[in-house]
């Protein structure tokens, strides 16, 4: 296995269901680490800074931009988001595996800069269940969810710039096939090199 940690870039519409599946999913596996975003978005009832995210003002996110302190940046429904880097790069030099929920804009940055990533994009049954959960939420006005079924739209045609596609149907199922799509990427013979390379110098 190998020693460095996987870089995952996990993206979906806003309403998929993703925050569900990344919670059940550090459940079952310990070696994950999630990263937490910076945003400059108002938090949602029940959410706890430094824990869904790092809310910050636009001030300081833009000045977390000017020194280099961001992986990637995106602007989304009119606020910014953004990934910490320092707390990834520990993270992987330390053996964990480390996952980016984030928009495909996002995703997009982190693909050019970590191209040796693996990239998971996540689709709700259908744009109807997609619709139905984001109402279920009670925090948006309609107007909202029309820009957010708007955007989905969108994002779901950058899905085919991903390495894997999975729908979301069940949750334990969802959950098994992101494990085991972590666990096939950190088998791919190209991540193993050094590995073949002592064997045959020791041989």
């Amino acid at each position: 296995m190998a020693s460095k940690g996987l870089l995952v870039v996990f993206s979906g519409p806003s309403g998929a269901g993703k925050d569900t599946i990344l919670r059940r999913l550090l459940e079952k596996n310990q070696n994950i680490r999630l990263s937490v975003s910076a945003t400059t978005r108002t938090p949602r009832s029940g959410e706890i800074n430094g824990v869904d995210y790092h809310f910050i003002s636009k001030e300081q996110f833009h000045t977390m931009l000017e020194q280099g302190e961001m992986l990637e940046s995106a602007e989304y429904c009119g606020n910014c988001y953004g990934t910490p880097s320092e707390p990834i790069r520990n993270w992987l030099s330390e053996g964990y595996d480390v996952i980016l929920e984030i928009e495909v804009q996002g995703g997009a940055q982190i693909k050019q800069k970590c191209p040796d990533c693996a990239s998971i994009f996540m689709l709700p049954p259908s744009l109807e269940a997609l619709e139905n959960r984001l109402r279920a939420r009670g925090t948006e006005v309609d107007e909202v969810i029309q820009n957010r079924l708007a955007v989905a739209r969108k994002e779901i045609l950058e899905a085919g710039n991903y390495d894997y596609l999975i729908i979301n149907d069940t949750v334990d199922n969802t959950v098994n096939e992101i494990d085991q799509i972590i666990c096939a990427e950190k088998h791919r013979i190209h991540r193993h090199s050094d590995l073949i390379e002592r064997m045959l110098n020791n041989a």
